[in-house]
């Protein structure tokens, strides 16, 4: 018991060094988070029957998909990550305004990395909606596209301007 809260202790205190407390650090767990429930909609796709008007085996085949999506969504965490901590060092956050930097670009690099926690919010609800039977794979499938450019633009953003700058 003791060691999960300890470790969780010095996770937070790791996250406020790297990422601060201000904007950085609330688009990384709303991220986070997104991802989390993901994987809570993927497990209840493993547990739910096949819908009615699909086969066992279509069943499977959705699930295989969304482990594989699941799978590419988790990759970008740490990317996300680097993102938040670079942006954090060239404009610290601790609370709720977002530093602008050298001609506002860090308000787009939030902006993509707010739109990428949405998107994946977004892409577990299309995921329950599979589970549900009222959705479609290739609807999820569109919908983590969407996730992986927006953290893709805010990376190339943030890039950008540290090779202006430097």
């Amino acid at each position: 018991m003791f060691k999960g809260f300890f470790s969780a202790s010095r996770q937070a205190k790791l996250d406020d060094a790297e990422l601060g407390k201000g904007v950085w650090r609330r688009t990384h767990d709303r991220f986070q988070r997104g991802l989390d429930r993901f994987h809570q909609m993927l497990e209840g796709l493993e547990e739910a029957v096949a819908a009615p008007n699909q086969s066992e085996a279509q069943a499977q085949a959705n699930y295989q998909a969304m482990v594989a999506v699941a799978n590419d969504l988790a990759e970008l965490l740490p990317a996300v990550r680097a993102i938040a901590r670079e942006a954090q060092m060239a404009g610290p956050s601790d609370g709720m305004e977002i530093p602008t930097g050298t001609g506002g670009y860090l308000n787009d690099v939030h902006r993509e990395l707010s739109r990428a926690g949405n998107a994946l919010a977004a892409t577990a609800e299309a995921l329950a909606l599979l589970r549900l039977g009222a959705g479609e794979v290739s609807g999820v499938e569109l919908k983590a596209a969407i996730v992986h450019q927006q953290v893709d633009r805010a990376r190339d953003l943030l890039n950008t301007r540290k090779s202006t700058d430097g």
